[in-house]
């Protein structure tokens, strides 16, 4: 009689068919579609019970009853207010955003070259503090407790601490006022230019922006650098005889991407929103010169329009970065 080997059947996994990149993107993308939702509800509706009339701020002096309710009439301010927001909801699924209360315009024209410009002040400083923020903090982390880190580590907590109008305000005074002249202490363009068209005015906002900013970058990579090189495969790697360089950028950074590439991506969160003071402070023709003049003078569309964009750009950010550490982090990438 033969005995024969009875293999045991394979068990199917459960997560066979999990695929966690995809699976992340689809949830996030439905989650981020109902939160913009939200947002546009929310927006819409708190805008319409700020204080003040919109057709009286746009008369000024010269509002009178009659013409008052002639430009409400006209601007469609005596229309029921769900009909309006449906209609403005359609219309901004088709790009549409209205006009302008003040000055007539479509919004998307009015906001055009302001969104370019805060777009690229937001890029060019996030750029430029991840590079001194990275580098710094490896530095720092190679040279534990040596005077660099300390003295690091503490003119990064006094940077983090300070307001953003506060420190723009220094560096006007620094560099553009009393101790020396070097660039322009204001952002004023002519109407329909560009940023990068004049350099220098872009200089200081992204000074100001850096120096809040790049601390958060630098503590980050300080704190995930020395958890790597504390870590058992570097010290494997050091007693193979590999140079400490080799060990600090081959072995340790790679494993200490994720962190710094979490919180790059909260920077540009932050600077989605801290570009308005600073923009305010140098007169910059960005979004948030343009949002503080609009809630001045109620233009309501340019509000809506302004806050949609950043509820969406906060969103997609949070996909983005979720993605890319995702795509870093093969532990995380493979199912188990």
């Amino acid at each position: 009689m033969t005995s024969e080997t009875v293999l045991p059947t394979p068990v199917p996994s459960k997560v066979s068919g999990a695929h966690p990149v995809r699976d992340m993107l689809v949830m996030r993308m439905l989650w981020g579609l109902a939160t913009i939702a939200v947002v546009a509800v929310i927006v819409y509706f708190a805008t319409t019970v700020l204080p003040g009339d919109a057709a009286n701020a746009i008369l000024g002096r010269s509002a009178t009853p009659e013409r008052a309710a002639a430009l409400r009439a006209e601007l469609g301010l005596d229309r029921p207010l769900v009909e309006r927001f449906f209609s403005w909801v359609v219309g901004a699924l088709q790009g549409d955003f209205g006009n302008s209360l003040a000055k007539g315009q479509p919004v998307t024209a009015v906001m055009g070259d302001r969104l370019v410009n805060s777009a690229v002040l937001m890029v060019s400083s996030a750029a430029v503090a991840t590079v001194i923020g990275v580098m710094l903090g490896i530095h720092a982390a190679l040279h534990r407790d040596g005077m660099f880190d300390s003295i690091g580590s503490v003119a990064s907590l006094i940077a983090s601490a300070l307001p953003e109008f506060v420190v723009a305000i220094f560096v006007v005074m620094l560099l553009a006022v009393n101790v020396l002249v070097l660039f322009p202490g204001v952002s004023i363009l002519p109407p329909g230019t560009f940023i990068w068209e004049e350099p220098s005015k872009l200089v200081l906002p992204v000074i100001s922006l850096v120096i809040v900013t790049a601390p958060y970058i630098f503590r980050m990579t300080r704190a995930a650098m020395i958890e790597a090189l504390e870590s058992d495969y570097v010290e494997a790697c050091r007693l193979k005889g590999a140079s400490e360089r080799r060990v600090a950028f081959r072995h340790a950074f790679p494993n200490a991407l994720a962190p710094v590439i979490q919180v790059v991506g909260l920077t540009l969160l932050y600077l989605a929103g801290g570009i308005i003071l600073v923009e305010t402070v140098f007169t910059f023709p960005g979004l948030g010169t343009e949002l503080v003049q609009a809630v001045a003078g109620r233009d309501v569309p340019i509000i809506q329009f302004t806050v949609l964009v950043l509820a969406v750009f906060y969103v997609v950010m949070n996909i983005l970065t979720d993605l890319v550490v995702l795509l870093v982090t093969p532990r995380k990438r493979f199912p188990r």
